[in-house]
């Protein structure tokens, strides 16, 4: 049977930590939380479970997750967010896996939760994710703040877990929104740094064609109210993005500061 460390990185997280660190109290051999100075009393509760905390600044979401994975006790990581936890379905997979384990890395879907509502199309699910890997065959990717594991050798086949990892999202639309803020300023940020722009053309066009796909071709209005409400809210999202994108492209080329 292997040893598994299950790595979690935390910011103010006492509304949500318990709920996973208790998820995966049968299964972890080691709970390590990396946190990155936090205020309340996340590190007290994940003491209260064990947990070997470290204390570090936030690096990036790609960063800190990799120095993460390299603090383990063990090569073989799950890896969670705080907000995070295993349906029981999934804990006994994670179990059974532990004992028969045949591949480096291991996908299952996450359910993501939208203001007390289970969100099951709308481009929230399956939305499966690589969250259990032999951290020796590969590393955190992506860009952020996007992060994925993805395997050395990308033509390695990967496992598939039944399960839902449950994603307590958000519980107010305020929260998604300023969600929107953040991800949307790192995003634009990031990619005037790679030299990207988006037309006038993308600007107007890519939310329209983002709440179609969601809402209609990813059976979004399955979901009812929240679903058209999580569509609507994620073209927003891909406007913002975009529209700073371009403001940033623009300030970077009259050499102003942003």
């Amino acid at each position: 049977m292997i040893k598994l460390s299950v790595v979690v990185i935390t910011l103010n997280e006492e509304r949500n930590l318990a709920r996973c660190l208790d998820s995966v109290k049968e299964l972890a051999d080691e709970i390590l939380v990396v946190d990155s100075m936090s205020a309340d009393n996340t590190v007290s509760i994940a003491k209260q479970y064990g947990a070997n905390v470290i204390l570090q600044p936030f690096l990036g979401h790609i960063e800190q997750k990799n120095f993460a994975a390299q603090k383990a006790a063990n090569d073989w990581i799950l890896s969670l967010d705080a907000d995070e936890c295993l349906s029981a379905e999934l804990q006994k997979s994670i179990l059974h896996i532990k004992q028969s384990i045949s591949l480096n890395a291991y996908r299952f879907p996450r359910l993501n939760n939208f203001c007390g509502t289970w969100i099951h199309h709308s481009g929230w699910y399956p939305d499966a994710k690589i969250r259990l890997f032999n951290r020796t065959k590969g590393q955190w990717t992506g860009e952020n703040p996007h992060d994925k594991w993805e395997l050395y050798d990308t033509s390695e086949k990967t496992g598939n877990l039944k399960g839902d990892l449950l994603h307590y999202s958000f519980n107010s639309i305020s929260e998604y929104v300023k969600k929107i803020e953040k991800y949307s300023e790192i995003a634009a940020r990031l990619r005037v740094e790679k030299e990207k722009n988006y037309s006038t053309l993308k600007i107007m066009l890519g939310p329209k064609w983002k709440f179609f796909t969601d809402f209609i071709l990813r059976l979004g209005f399955l979901d009812g109210y929240a679903g058209w409400l999580v569509c609507r809210l994620n073209a927003m999202e891909t406007m913002i993005k975009y529209a700073k994108t371009r403001q940033y492209a623009q300030w970077k080329k009259e050499g102003k500061q942003f």
